[in-house]
């Protein structure tokens, strides 16, 4: 299986490079160029009523496609936003900055969210529990005791670790021991569109945000949350779109909102994003690629990898330094821990002079995979890592 002619325009853009970094940025497939250029005809086509076109058609055939992605039994509670930062703290902004505010979470959490949470540490009220992912094999227990000490208002932990690529623990094995007035929001970003994912057990009772940056191969500007359905949080950060049923109605007395994922809307957002998702999920429909299926190949494509590191036997991207090994429990990049951030840096150098391109966090080199690459690929892993 090879899909590397649904991607010819990004592929044509970089014909001497291996891009071993779509968990950070996904080449987009061909058929997004497409969907570009149909925002612009709505847009002309509408003016002022292509919001009729975009509420009325394209965001509800979009949530349809997410919630059957998702195995998620209420495609109404997808909300949209250009980002899964500006979504996140419309959930924090729910709750009175007046009283205090607990929250669990982990050392692994991306950017956005750890630099927001120590921005928030700086209120007197204000608490924060950590649990630190590693070491990976106790890190289920040690999730599930912290979470039955009870007393969070919100609880945050993500789908797959962005610097490791670990699969989290299961919901199943920690969600039933939440009290039902704790929020919990799982951040899905390096799990969506990468492994199977059925939220139809958990769908009333989390939140589930990700985006189409990353393997929903949508690019920027193009994120969601899943709301649970009951949900009566009132977030103070809102905009128009969070009410937008109502628009033409009179705007007096308490400030009211959407009866489903919409009240966590914001406001007026450049949709084209959006468009390039719909022709994503379109396609991966009309082909028949499953996450299973997908899930499956990259699977191969991993193993494949590291065979040939095997006869590489390279000193530092070899299996002692993977940072964890359980294939079955991973995400769709491999993280490799190396002594420091100096000679991390290097080696990513080395590579991306050789036309490999990867990235790192600090002392890690991440290799990502895609269906865009094939098993033969990583035959240029021979030169890119032999000694200068």
């Amino acid at each position: 299986m090879s899909y590397k002619s649904h991607y010819r325009e990004f592929m044509a853009q970089h014909p001497d490079t291996l891009h071993c970094a779509p968990h950070s940025h996904h080449y987009w497939p061909d058929c997004t160029r497409d969907a570009q250029l149909a925002y612009w005809l709505d847009s002309a086509k509408g003016v002022d009523h292509k919001w009729d076109i975009i509420f009325g058609e394209r965001v509800p055939d979009v949530q349809r496609r997410l919630a059957e992605l998702l195995n998620h039994p209420h495609p109404q509670q997808f909300v949209f936003a250009g980002n899964t930062h500006e979504l996140l703290y419309r959930v924090f902004s729910s709750f009175d900055p007046a009283k205090p505010l607990r929250v669990l979470s982990t050392d692994s959490e991306f950017h956005s969210f750890s630099r927001q949470i120590r921005r928030l540490q700086e209120r007197d009220n204000f608490e924060l529990v950590t649990v630190a992912t590693e070491p990976f094999e106790t890190f289920p227990q040690r999730w599930l005791t912290a979470v039955e000490q009870g007393g969070y208002d919100v609880i945050f932990t993500s789908q797959v670790f962005y610097n490791s690529g670990v699969v989290a623990p299961e919901l199943s094995t920690w969600l039933p021991n939440v009290p039902e007035q704790t929020q919990v929001i799982i951040d899905g970003y390096h799990g969506c569109g990468a492994l199977p994912t059925d939220l139809c057990p958990y769908a009333d009772r989390i939140f589930y945000l990700a985006g189409g940056y990353k393997y929903l191969q949508a690019g920027e500007g193009c994120c969601f949350m899943a709301v649970p359905k009951q949900c009566q949080l009132r977030p103070e950060y809102t905009g128009w779109f969070a009410d937008f049923a109502s628009l033409a109605k009179p705007q007096q007395g308490e400030v009211a909102y959407a009866d489903d994922g919409m009240r966590f809307a914001g406001a007026t957002m450049d949709f084209t994003a959006l468009y390039r998702l719909q022709s994503v999920l379109e396609w991966w429909q009309r082909d028949g690629l499953s996450l299973a299926k997908m899930h499956t190949y990259v699977q191969q494509l991993q193993l494949a990898f590291l065979a040939t590191l095997d006869e590489l036997q390279h000193p530092l991207v070899n299996r002692d330094h993977l940072l964890a090994a359980d294939l079955a429990e991973h995400g769709h990049f491999l993280t490799f821990r190396l002594d420091t951030a100096e000679q991390v840096a290097a080696l990513a150098q080395q590579l991306e002079d050789q036309g490999v391109s990867t990235d790192y966090r600090g002392n890690r080199l991440r290799f990502g995979f895609a269906i865009y690459h094939d098993v033969e690929d990583y035959q240029r892993l021979k030169k890119a890592l032999s000694p200068n």
